[in-house]
């Protein structure tokens, strides 16, 4: 899984974020033609390339629909009404996140040394 946050790549391909949310490539471009925040910038060949407010937007929608269990229309209602909230509310978790991992590597560490 690619850590958005730690990596330094201004462009991600379709099938590296596909993979790091565990969805197939399509359902990333329905979202796009379905939610107007998810806009990759397409090469002259058509290649997508996401960007890390790109990525944040699936994060968010990606939360709503198969977290939360939302419709498509759910969710973009969440969206026009709630949309910092819900912003704050992944980025929270995802700090969350990052420091249980944090944490579980130095308990690993330490069981490492006894």
């Amino acid at each position: 899984m690619i850590d958005f946050e730690k990596n330094k790549k201004l462009y991600y391909s379709i099938k590296e974020v596909a993979s790091h949310f565990n969805v197939k490539e399509s359902l990333l471009r329905y979202w796009e033609k379905e939610f107007a925040e998810i806009s990759p910038r397409k090469t002259e060949g058509g290649t997508r390339q996401y960007t890390k407010d790109d990525i944040d937007q699936i994060t968010v929608i990606h939360y709503l629909v198969k977290e939360k269990g939302m419709t498509l229309d759910g969710a973009r209602q969440k969206l026009r009404t709630k949309k910092d909230e819900e912003i704050r509310r992944q980025q929270i978790i995802s700090n969350l996140e990052n420091i249980k991992k944090e944490l579980d590597e130095l308990k690993q560490s330490f069981d490492d040394l006894s």
